[in-house]
């Protein structure tokens, strides 16, 4: 029986294929998660406007991986998105890696990024990029 927070089935299969270094992108509700990921398989979780934010989903993955580093989409002006301090929390203050929009897009089509996860999530430049760790 599964004992972590994630009881999506699908997102469940796709991460019992992956192993150390695979890639993993949360997604916020305005990525162009067609056209900006590859050969990455993609699952779709949104449900509504805002649901589920890209933490809900970072929260159940962690209940279910190891995450060995992480990157996000730094906007080119204006202040550092406040989702930045609420991912470093929830990655026991790991650094996370900031690359430009156009870097961010680079880095999700080409592999190792395995799993693609688009959310509701409203809040802008409010997608990561994880690595997967060892067990």
């Amino acid at each position: 029986m599964n004992k972590g927070k994630c009881i999506n089935p699908c997102i469940l299969a796709a991460v019992s294929r992956l192993g150390h270094g695979d890639k993993i992108l949360i997604a916020d509700g305005n990525y162009p998660l067609n056209s900006k990921t590859g050969d990455a398989e993609k699952i779709w979780v949104s449900l509504i406007p805002g649901l589920p934010t890209v933490t809900d989903v970072l929260d159940a993955l962690q209940s279910i991986i190891n995450v060995e580093a992480a990157a996000v989409m730094q906007p080119s002006e204006g202040p550092e998105p406040e989702i930045f301090k609420e991912f470093e929390a929830r990655l026991q203050e790991m650094e996370l890696k900031r690359l430009g929009r156009f870097e961010f897009y680079d880095e999700c089509t080409k592999q190792p990024l395995s799993l693609a996860i688009a959310t509701g999530e409203k809040r802008t430049f409010a997608n990561i990029l994880l690595t997967v760790g060892c067990a």
